[in-house]
């Protein structure tokens, strides 16, 4: 079954150009969840709002060539172009090379992910599996897993199985 995931395209969200661009070599293995730690969005405006704070930081602060997260997701479910499909993402040290990254909107060390954004994330995996940007058994972790942080917060960690 195709995803019904609806993502807000860079020119959508008014994305700056990226100062570079690096390619996957192959589909990603793993899909790596994050949280932005910040408040959550309730509505389209404010979250597009959100996603250029979010890249400028990443750009201007960290230095890095554009956002860092392939997708971010809203409460509500509206999933974001990042950096997207076969694009090499800064968002886990070490581990950007072969896997995707997708930050959940929001603070989850002890807010609950909405179902909504759960569902698309979901779907918006499996929409990666059959375009051939994801392997099919893909594994999903949270950043903790792959560095000293809380990220992507308990309670969003906590969900992860039902990613998968």
């Amino acid at each position: 079954m195709e995803s019904q995931v609806t993502i807000i395209t860079r020119t959508q969200w008014g994305a700056a150009e990226p100062k570079g661009r690096e390619k996957l070599k192959s589909p990603a293995g793993r899909a790596i969840v994050h949280h932005t730690a910040l408040p959550g969005c309730s509505s389209l405006d404010q979250s597009k709002k959100l996603v250029q704070s979010i890249q400028r930081g990443h750009m201007n602060d960290r230095g890095f060539d554009d956002i860092g997260y392939n997708f971010l997701v809203a409460a509500d479910g509206v999933v974001f172009e990042g950096r997207g499909w076969g694009v090499v993402g800064a968002h886990t040290k070490g581990s950007n090379q072969d896997s995707l990254g997708i930050a959940f909107m929001g603070n989850f060390n002890n807010e609950s992910p909405n179902k909504a954004a759960l569902m698309s994330v979901k779907q918006l995996l499996q929409s990666g599996v059959s375009q051939g940007f994801l392997c099919p058994g893909f594994t999903v972790l949270g950043h903790r897993d792959l560095g000293s942080t809380q990220c992507p917060g308990d309670k969003l960690y906590a969900a992860l199985p039902q990613l998968s």
